[in-house]
C-alpha cells in the first residue's frame, strides 16, 4: 500500500496546529529568537545609519581641509610659524581658501569680572581671520560673523560649546583679557576644527590691538583641489615655515573622523558576537520547546503512525512547527531590530539604513537554526514504535 503524500499546505496545516495547541510556550521561544534577531539586526542598522552620517557629514565638510600647526624645536620647545605662513601658503596653485586662527597667549573669558581666573572652564581666546568660518566649514547659528569694522574692535563670536558654558547669547557683554567684549555671534559645532568649539574668537586686529597679540598663527586652515590633496599636504610644511620644515605639523581632520568609524566598527563587532549568542540561546528555546512536544504527544504519534503516516511524514512535520517557530521568531525579530534602528537614529538625527542582507539574512540563520534545531526532536518522534508510543501514559 503507497502512503498518501503530503501536501505543502498539509504540512503547514499539520505543523501549525502543532503550535497552536501549546501558545505560552510557542511565544516564549519565538521571543527569544526575536529577542537574538533584533539584536543583529539594530547592530547593524545603527552602525550602517552612522556611516551614512558620516558619509554625509565628510560630503558636506569635504575631506579637502588640512590644517597647519606648530610643532617643537629640536631642543624641545614649542615651535612658532611664521607671521607670513598664511599668505605663503595661498600661493600654493591647488589651494583654494586659506584662513588662520592664533591662540591669544594669557588670555582667557569668563562671564563677568567676578569670576577667580583659576575657573577658565578650558576655555580658550583665538585671533580669527575674517574667512574662517567658510574654510573650516562651520556656520553662524545666532547673531553675525566678525566683518571689516567689528575685526579691529572689542567684539568676540563664541564657540558653540564656549556659548553653552558661559550661558550667553549676542548682545551680552564679556569679560575678556582683562576688559569687556561685545558677544555678537555664536557658531555652530565645526567638527573639523573642535578646537573652535570652546574657544572665544577676537578679530586679528582687535587682539593686537587689546590682547598683546604677537600675530603668529597657531592654526592655518587650508581647502585645496580634491585631487591635489596629498601633494599639497607634502608642501605645506615647507611653505609654511621654510626655515624650519621639521617644526610643522600638517594633518588632515577628516582622518579623525573616519578612525573613530572606525572603532565603533569594532565595537559593532562585539555587539554582533552578542547578537549571536542570543540567537544561539533562542535555537536552545526552540529545541527545547520542540523535544518537550514530543514527549507529551506520544499517543498522537502512535495513532497517527497506526493510521498509516511514514516516519518520513512525521519527521517533515516536527520539521515543519520547528520552522513556523522559527519563522515567526526571525521576522519579528527583524521587525523589531528596523524599528529600533528607526527609533535610535531618528534621536541622532541621522538617516536610517538597515542593509537588505541583514534582514535577509537574519531570517536566514533563524531558519537554519530552527531546522537544525527541530531536527533532532523529529528524528526522535519518528523512531517511536506504534505500540509503544500508544502505551505510554
Amino acid at each position: 500500500m503507497v502512503p498518501a503524500r503530503l501536501r505543502c499546505g498539509d504540512v503547514l496545516r499539520v505543523g501549525g496546529s502543532g503550535l497552536r495547541a501549546r501558545p505560552l510556550r510557542v511565544f516564549l521561544s519565538a521571543l527569544g529568537i526575536a529577542i537574538g534577531i533584533a539584536a543583529m539586526v539594530s547592530v547593524v542598522g545603527i552602525s550602517s545609519s552612522s556611516r551614512v552620517d558620516l558619509d554625509r557629514r565628510l560630503a558636506a565638510l569635504g575631506t579637502n581641509l588640512l590644517t597647519v600647526q606648530p610643532g617643537t624645536r629640536l631642543d624641545g620647545g614649542e615651535a612658532t610659524l611664521p607671521v607670513e605662513a598664511p599668505e605663503m601658503i595661498s600661493r600654493i596653485a591647488p589651494v583654494r581658501e586659506v584662513a588662520a586662527a592664533g591662540k591669544v597667549a594669557d588670555a582667557t573669558v569668563y562671564r563677568n569680572d567676578r569670576i577667580p581666573e583659576v575657573e577658565t572652564r578650558g576655555l580658550t581666546v583665538q585671533a580669527a581671520a575674517l574667512d574662517l568660518p567658510r574654510t573650516v566649514g562651520t556656520e553662524v547659528t545666532e547673531g553675525a560673523w566678525l566683518n571689516e569694522a567689528t575685526a579691529r574692535y572689542p567684539a568676540v563670536v563664541l564657540g558653540a560649546a564656549a556659548a553653552d558654558l558661559l550661558g550667553v547669547a549676542p548682545g551680552v557683554d564679556v569679560y575678556l583679557g582683562g576688559r569687556w567684549f561685545s558677544v555678537v555671534g555664536v557658531l555652530a559645532p565645526a567638527p573639523l576644527a573642535p578646537e573652535l568649539d570652546n574657544a572665544a574668537l577676537v578679530g586679528w586686529a582687535a587682539a593686537k590691538s587689546y590682547l598683546d597679540f604677537d600675530g603668529h598663527p597657531t592654526t592655518v586652515y587650508t581647502r585645496s583641489l580634491d585631487s591635489a590633496v596629498e601633494s599639497v599636504a607634502d608642501l605645506l610644511a615647507a611653505t609654511a615655515n621654510p626655515a624650519a620644515p621639521g617644526e610643522v605639523l600638517v594633518s588632515r581632520p577628516s582622518d579623525a573622523l573616519v578612525a573613530r568609524q572606525a572603532t565603533e566598527e569594532a565595537f559593532t563587532g562585539l555587539l554582533l558576537g552578542l547578537g549571536a549568542v542570543a540567537l544561539l540561546v533562542g535555537g536552545v528555546g526552540v529545541a527545547n520547546t520542540m523535544v518537550i512536544s514530543v514527549l507529551e504527544r506520544r499517543a498522537e504519534i502512535g495513532l497517527r503512525r497506526s493510521l498509516g503516516a511514514t516516519r518520513g511524514q512525521l519527521r517533515l512535520q516536527f520539521v515543519a512547527e520547528s520552522l513556523l517557530l522559527s519563522a515567526l521568531g526571525g521576522v519579528a525579530g527583524a521587525l523589531l531590530g528596523v524599528l529600533v534602528t528607526t527609533a535610535y537614529a531618528a534621536t541622532r538625527g541621522w538617516p536610517t539604513s538597515v542593509p537588505p542582507w541583514a534582514t535577509l539574512g537574519a531570517v536566514a540563520a533563524t531558519l537554519v537554526i530552527g531546522a537544525l534545531a527541530g531536527l533532532y526532536p523529529a528524528m526522535r518522534a519518528a523512531r517511536l514504535a506504534p505500540t509503544q508510543a500508544l502505551a505510554a501514559p
